[in-house]
């Protein structure tokens, strides 16, 4: 059986990575029902926690087994590579963040051509970024505070009242720290399937820094 690491592919297209479901189940892109139902089956047998295997296998081949016996589903998937149920998390938050940015410069009044949105996008997600590298710091810095006054409390009664209290605030600050990270990542995720697009702009955009640099001139 194939597992979930092998059968991750990256599509060039969205910088996703999703879940090859003919990979997973062993099958031909041409296969017939038939085959794929038999394929899973077979995977699902062995995969089957009651059988002692897998619970997140079973739950994958479950996923691919459901796309392809879906004549739409399996049709998206053979033109475009992805499909939404199989894509991981951090892609899907990534694509949420991303059209989000989408809607923006949709609903922005200014003219098609005369400004950039994927260079607006990339300059919003950087200092997103930057933000909350900056805010890590600052929690960082925090904690430590929290730390050297734990270390620095001598009385410490059989109900540690201000101990306990230092120690949840050191958590809750370690804690927020990893949400940070990991919002990093999903940012950056975002940034990383903005590669490869450019925008055209009007010639005339394009032409003003050049009249401006020689009238300067």
């Amino acid at each position: 059986m194939v597992s979930p690491a092998e059968a991750d592919f990256g599509n060039a297209s969205t910088g996703v990575s999703v879940i090859d479901p003919y990979v997973l189940l062993g099958v031909e892109r041409e296969a017939d029902e038939a085959a794929i139902k038999a394929a899973y089956r077979k995977a699902a047998k062995n995969a089957h926690p009651d059988s002692g295997g897998d619970a997140d296998q079973f739950a994958k081949l479950q996923l691919a087994y459901d796309l392809l016996k879906d004549p739409v589903r399996r049709k998206v998937f053979d033109d475009t590579g992805y499909d939404p149920q199989l894509a991981d998390p951090k892609d899907l938050k990534g694509l949420l963040m991303l059209e989000t940015l989408v809607n923006e410069f949709i609903l922005d009044e200014r003219e098609p051509g005369s400004f950039d949105p994927v260079a607006a996008m990339r300059r919003k997600l950087t200092d997103d970024i930057l933000k909350s590298r900056f805010h890590i710091l600052e929690l960082e810095r925090h904690r430590t505070r929290v730390r050297k006054h734990m270390d620095r409390l001598g009385m410490k009664p059989e109900t540690d009242v201000l101990g306990s209290m230092l120690r949840a605030r050191s958590q809750s600050l370690a804690e927020a720290i990893r949400n940070a990270e990991h919002q990093i990542e999903v940012i950056e995720q975002a940034y990383t399937m903005l590669e490869g697009y450019s925008y055209e702009l009007e010639r005339a955009i394009l032409a003003e820094p050049l009249l401006k640099g020689e009238a300067a001139e």
